[in-house]
């Protein structure tokens, strides 16, 4: 058995001894994580490590075999659909950007605000004070407000990588998991992204996929290797780099 994760110091999310399996291939094989409150943390591992798997495990696409998985200390996820989890403040934001084309970044925005409300308030809504402030604030979050007249479709990927960040903020997440949001982007544009989600915490905890090693020095305070569906360490990102068992799993393909 994994040794116990210790919950009661502020965990915002913990899995404990978590197992998946797809036609007999373990994705995932007695997986235990914590991350705690306010923390921004970086995931990394080879194709095939589990990040993925485990990001559908959290989020409710993919049920484990066994295993606990918990927001807080009582909130058991295994007994919520993916629209209940992401109701109870989990956000996730895939590779690829899904933003709305043909609206505006405002209107992308404005969207997701109104998403906020029952299906009767969403049909009766009229856009409040509250929520056009709340909306000017998640503009200049997100560093759109130059923009926010233009249609989505318009933007650079990195704008519409910022958009689809700013409309996850607009459902007020305690934790976002963020797939390789770097992939595809410009130097500047991966600098800017750097800012953006290290303003993110403490206020709320993150998660970030991702393989881009130099983007992940940039931000990581604290980073967790995956190998073969487990955990195979955790520490600084020095810690992790020196580590010859990551070389030889991981960084040595990357670097």
């Amino acid at each position: 058995m994994p040794e116990a994760i210790d919950t009661r110091h502020g965990v915002i999310l913990y899995l404990e001894d978590v197992s998946v399996s797809f036609s007999g291939y373990k994705a995932l094989n007695g997986l235990s994580l914590a991350v705690d409150r306010g923390e921004l943390r970086c995931l990394i591992g080879p194709n095939g490590a589990g990040k993925t798997t485990l990001m559908d495990v959290i989020t409710g696409k993919t049920k484990p075999d066994k295993g606990s998985v918990y927001l807080g200390q009582d909130i058991n996820l295994l007994d919520s659909d993916e629209a209940t989890i992401a109701r109870l403040g989990i956000g996730r934001k895939f590779q690829k950007p899904s933003v709305f084309p043909q609206q505006t970044v405002r209107e992308n925005l404005a969207l997701a605000v109104r998403g906020n409300r029952s299906p009767w308030d969403a049909l009766r809504y009229r856009q409040s004070s509250e929520d056009a402030d709340r909306i000017a604030s998640l503009l200049l979050t997100v560093a759109l407000d130059a923009v926010a007249h233009k249609l989505a479709g318009g933007l650079s990927h990195g704008q519409k990588q910022w958009l689809e960040i700013g409309m996850l903020l607009a459902q007020e997440p305690s934790l976002l998991l963020i797939d390789e949001p770097v992939a595809g982007m410009t130097q500047h544009e991966t600098e800017r992204t750097s800012e953006l989600l290290q303003s993110l915490v403490p206020e709320r905890s993150v998660v970030v996929v991702e393989h881009d090693m130099a983007f992940v020095r940039s931000i990581a305070r604290k980073v967790t290797v995956l190998h073969e569906g487990t955990v195979l360490i955790e520490g600084s990102i020095d810690e992790v780099q020196s580590d010859p068992s990551v070389r030889e799993v991981y960084l040595g393909e990357a670097c």
